[in-house]
């Protein structure tokens, strides 16, 4: 089997895909044995293939130990003295001789194989190159295009693209925002969750509720969290409805709410904007428990918060008024200052302080 243009296409291959030419050439022999012995039924593992890159051949041969006329008993691994001499110079018993297969018994059969493990392999290392370039992005923000929903379990299905690599990403109903409209067409910003190896090829995972989308939106809107200046130390999400989003500043000079407020309110808007008007509570972070869960609150004001014995628990007090304010619309403020913080929050109106 002589094709210069066969290696060619092979070393083509390896500089656009990646893939290794001696990895496809095994691949090649392995798939021309199985297709020769599925021809030659009783032929067992004495058949090899021999590759090479400098000649630009590919040979294919059968190993037969040489035994005497009336003692052959397995002609496919065997061969007689008087057979043997045709392919070696007086030949003796027990000798090991590599006859090559002509090119006639597996050409058209050689080609094809051939033709289809290449193909294969170039799905695989095309699937291989996507999954690497999106695993690269796992936790990011992607940009994608929604392409369909599907009617019966509300799934979108996304055109993401990300390092020149294209693949449909898997927005799930449950991983949707509530009361958010999606339509075909229409370009959205998603948090990568995960890259999943399927039969089908990878399945890109990606959601609009995760806490980690409003993190990275604000990691490329307020330049000082990019750089390192102002860092997100926690968050707390009820996506469609509000966020707080606890930051800290590593200058003293910096001030971190004031930095992701930006000027006018110009930066955070961008992020409600891109969140269809979700409501966000940026808190500056403290080292002092009680001082947290105090800003944590916000907007309510409070009157004084104490750390109970377990250091798990604070008791808040605070003006009457402010109370219904403290706990929130069925007691979203309270619960998400309380997964913000990691503590838990008892809130009492002054009235009752003692």
């Amino acid at each position: 089997m002589v094709n210069a243009e066969f290696f060619d296409a092979l070393e083509q291959l390896e500089k656009e895909k990646g893939i290794p030419v001696d990895y496809m050439l095994d691949r090649v022999g392995q798939a021309l044995i199985t297709a020769y012995k599925r021809d030659n039924d009783g032929m067992t593992d004495n058949v090899f293939v021999e590759p090479d890159r400098d000649k630009k051949t590919i040979r294919m041969y059968v190993r037969k130990t040489v035994v005497k006329a009336e003692d052959l008993y397995e002609p496919y691994e065997e061969i007689t003295l008087e057979e043997a001499a045709e392919y070696k110079n007086n030949p003796m018993v027990g000798d090991i001789i590599d006859i090559d297969i002509p090119t006639k018994s597996f050409g058209r059969i050689a080609a094809q194989t051939a033709k289809q493990v290449i193909i294969q392999g170039i799905r695989e290392a095309e699937r291989g190159m996507v999954i690497s370039e999106f695993e690269s992005k796992e936790h990011e923000i992607l940009t994608g295009v929604i392409a369909r929903i599907d009617p019966r379990s509300g799934n979108a299905y996304l055109d993401v693209v990300s390092g020149g690599e294209k693949s449909e990403a898997v927005l799930a109903a449950s991983e949707q925002v509530r009361g958010e409209q999606l339509a075909e067409g229409q370009r959205v910003k998603v948090y990568l969750i995960e890259v999943r190896r399927g039969t089908r090829g990878p399945q890109v995972v990606v959601s609009r509720t995760h806490p980690g989308l409003v993190k990275r939106l604000f990691e490329l809107e307020v330049p000082e969290i990019h750089s390192g200046v102002v860092e997100v130390k926690s968050i707390a999400r009820e996506a469609g409805n509000r966020t707080k989003i606890a930051v800290t500043s590593h200058d003293e000079n910096v001030d971190p709410i004031g930095a992701c407020v930006g000027t006018r309110g110009a930066r955070v808007a961008n992020i409600t904007g891109e969140l269809n008007g979700e409501k966000i509570d940026i808190i500056k972070w403290s080292e002092d428990t009680a001082q947290f869960v105090s800003a944590a609150l916000a907007p309510a004001d409070v009157i004084s918060a104490s750390v109970q014995a377990d250091n798990k628990s604070c008791r808040v007090i605070v003006p009457d008024d402010q109370l219904s304010l403290a706990i929130g619309k069925e007691g979203q403020n309270a619960r998400l200052a309380a997964k913000l913080t990691g503590c838990k929050i008892d809130i009492a109106p002054e009235s009752q302080g003692e």
